[in-house]
């Protein structure tokens, strides 16, 4: 399994739905990915996936 690079679009689930987003940070076994916007908060969204658990669906390659 190919792991991702920072810029790269994943897709992943989070609570049984389907999200998209952009890799910000890459870690040893996980990585940081932004995929929203809170406009009341003014900050990104951004959780944390394992490698296992996500599909590039994009390569910044």
């Amino acid at each position: 399994m190919a792991t991702a690079k920072i810029g790269d679009n994943i897709s992943f689930k989070r609570d049984g739905e389907s999200h998209e987003g952009i890799v910000k940070v890459v870690r040893e076994n996980s990585v940081i990915v932004e995929y929203g916007y809170n406009k009341q908060k003014d900050e990104p969204i951004t959780t944390i996936v394992n490698h296992k658990n996500y599909k590039i669906t994009k390569s910044t390659e």
